[in-house]
């Protein structure tokens, strides 16, 4: 049964619309559980009229509205949704989190609650309360398996997510009997913290016999990134444990089986490079793809392509680059071959066949799948961290030239044209990796996105879909004849934005910036290129809470007396003082918000009234932060924890009147709850 808070209403609620009452009202279930720490599973939630599922951290109990969110789910038509995912953008620690229902206000399925400063997306309520429920999440380690194939020697997890670092170590049968040291067969090297996928584990003892083994998630207590479970004989390394107690680890049947095994589905791709889903090669060796002309004998001429070398075991989505592109639709044959010589390079046409075979069945028959691959387009596209500016596609496969567009969630309620939100530049036909893409309208809050190749039907090498109103350049289509598309989140927890501008060298104004855990914005000179990175702080601002703030005006400590390009950059307050603490602490403490590895920044031309601005200042620095090199990462003295330190809790920002009516609304909530 889902839990509704029953509170009393508090008039003027920041986003929040008419009440629902009566039996379709909006409801969110909740259940205790364990966390890897990127993501947490809500029961149910039931949204009358569509929305978000948010969940908050129990500094929602201290009145931090907007810094409490943690992450949001996807857009949820209206009715009611079981088992949903969200996926967590902050890192989080064991405690109660509350997953609260919320609006889609503005009709637009993306959820801009924070950056809006609570005034847009606020939470469903019913009869006045607020709809929420809460739960105690344990953040630990999860693991995933599935029962596999292998020759004895590795075992494949499919999934790894460790909160703290640490390893995954193979147990044989024999744990069930009690035997806690000696069921160890194989352990990983030192895996951060984070999500792993296909982990690969070599057996130090390789299996004899089928056996159902145990991949069990260990910590590092001791910090040395070495397994010393065994030799401490359980005084270090142990597993890390659920909200239960209870060993975080997954069963696998591991079946001894000689015979390899191929799976190939169809596909649209741009016939440059196309996707094995599945392929086990009990010896190690390659995946090659045959064109139909294998049928009629071809054995080395229908050769399109092949893997580099995978080791022994099961290897999921291997992209295979087709050295002899398709030019039109054709069944593909994915042949598992062997490494026959052992040199880990694929011999079999150039020996004519006498090297490096195809794997085959005790009946004689080669193994093999095949698949209808249609010639249009193919994208991979996965969830990663943005800044807000650009978004980047992991691959596209273009038969013919064109672009790849991002374009919002917005398509999905048909939105066709103003979902667009940025496209790349021209793209000739080919595989393009890391496509970068710079954004028409930037990203303040986490959306869903979604990346489609589009043609360049009038061959202008411009992106005219929009503005002909789809008369030009409309998207790839697919054997079904629907849009080549994949969607992904783009992890947005700050944005910046600083323009051109002049200045007594006294000041800078920043036009905007959205710190989602509240921080500061420092503003960097040039030297920051050079390695500068505490030497070329020039000024920050006073704490800012979570939201979004624009016009900032930041005092310089050391004023510009010359014209310069400078970097305004999102900090954390990573101690929760307030106070901005980064160069005091060498960087220990309020380091940058970052996106993909880099700190979040925005740079500005800044020309010194009465100063002499010269090539030399404004010709060379074209106020594109992208352009400097030495930029990104803010060198290696600022190091991943640095730039990765949680965010610290803020009050609300003055003048955010109506989230300081919001507060007042979940603050009543909260109180309600606590009541016996």
């Amino acid at each position: 049964m889902a839990v509704v808070v029953v509170v009393s209403a508090v008039a003027g609620a920041a986003g929040a619309v008419a009440a629902q009452s009566g039996t379709d009202a909006a409801s969110v279930s909740f259940a205790d559980g364990t966390s890897g720490g990127s993501a947490v599973v809500v029961d149910e939630v039931h949204l009358p009229d569509g929305g978000f599922v948010t969940i908050h951290d129990s500094s929602l109990t201290d009145g931090d509205t907007l810094g409490s969110v943690v992450g949001t789910s996807a857009y949820l038509e209206s009715g009611t949704h079981e088992n949903v995912t969200v996926e967590l953008t902050d890192a989080v620690e064991t405690g109660t989190f509350h997953a609260m229902a919320h609006r889609d206000t503005d009709g637009d399925r993306a959820y801009a609650f924070v950056s809006s400063n609570g005034e847009t997306d606020g939470p469903y309520t019913v009869d006045g309360d607020v709809a929420m429920d809460d739960a105690n999440v344990t953040v630990s380690a999860s693991v995933t398996g599935t029962d596999q194939p292998g020759e004895g020697e590795y075992v494949i997890v499919d999934r790894v997510e460790l909160s703290d670092g640490g390893f995954v170590t193979v147990h044989d049968s024999s744990l069930a009997d009690g035997a806690v040291f000696d069921s160890i067969r194989g352990t990983t090297e030192y895996l951060e913290a984070g999500v792993h996928e296909d982990v690969r584990v070599r057996l130090d003892e390789p299996l004899q016999n089928d056996d159902t083994v145990f991949a069990m998630a260990h910590q590092d207590t001791n910090d040395n990134e070495a397994y010393d479970f065994p030799e401490s004989d359980g005084n270090e390394d142990g597993p890390y444990l659920d909200a239960n107690d209870e060993i975080v680890m997954a069963g696998i049947g591991v079946e001894l089986d000689d015979d390899a095994r191929a799976s190939f589905a169809a596909q649209s791709s741009g016939g440059n490079a196309v996707v094995v889903d599945e392929v086990y090669l009990p010896e190690g060796g390659f995946v090659t793809m045959h064109d139909s002309s294998l049928a009629d004998g071809a054995t080395f001429d229908s050769v399109r392509g092949t893997s580099a070398y995978l080791d022994p075991g099961i290897h999921r989505d291997v992209v295979v680059r087709l050295d002899d592109p398709l030019t039109e639709d054709d069944a593909l044959f994915a042949m598992a071959h062997r490494d026959t010589n052992d040199n880990e390079a694929y011999d079999f046409p150039e020996s004519d066949g006498s090297e490096d075979g195809p794997y085959t069945t005790d009946s004689s028959d080669i193994v093999m799948d095949d698949g209808n691959v249609t010639v249009s387009a193919g994208v991979a596209f996965e969830t990663s961290d943005s800044d807000g500016a650009t978004v980047t596609v992991d691959r596209v496969d273009l038969s013919q030239g064109g672009f790849v567009t991002i374009h919002d969630a917005s398509i999905g309620g048909g939105a066709v044209f103003d979902s667009v939100r940025g496209t790349s530049a021209y793209l000739e036909a080919g595989v393009h990796e890391d496509v970068a893409i710079e954004l028409d309208e930037p990203l303040t809050d986490t959306e869903q996105l979604v990346a489609m190749p589009h043609r360049d039907t009038n061959g202008n090498e411009a992106y005219d879909f929009v503005d002909s109103e789809g008369d030009a350049d409309g998207p790839f289509l697919t054997g079904d004849d629907a849009p080549a598309t994949v969607g992904a989140s783009a992890q947005v927890t700050a944005f910046v934005d600083a323009s051109a501008q002049d200045t007594d060298g006294e000041t800078v104004v920043v036009g905007s910036v959205t710190l989602h855990d509240g921080g500061f914005v420092t503003v960097h000179d040039s030297s920051l290129a050079d390695g500068a990175v505490f030497d070329s702080i020039r000024g920050t601002s006073a704490y800012l809470g979570p939201g979004t703030h624009t016009d900032v005006e930041i005092a310089l400590d050391d004023p510009l007396t010359e014209g310069d390009t400078v970097f305004a950059m999102a900090h954390r307050d990573t101690n929760g003082n307030e106070a901005y603490d980064f160069p005091g602490s060498d960087g220990a403490e309020d380091g940058p918000y970052a996106a993909a590895g880099s700190p979040v920044m925005s740079a500005a031309d800044l020309t010194v009234e009465g100063a002499e601005t010269g090539d030399e200042v404004n010709g060379e620095n074209d106020g594109d932060a992208d352009d400097d090199d030495g930029i990104d990462g803010e060198n290696d003295e600022m190091n991943d924890d640095q730039m990765s330190d949680g965010g610290g809790s803020g009050d609300e920002t003055p003048g955010f009147g109506a989230v300081v009516a919001l507060i007042a609304l979940i603050a009543v909530a909260l109180v309600a709850r606590r009541r016996p």
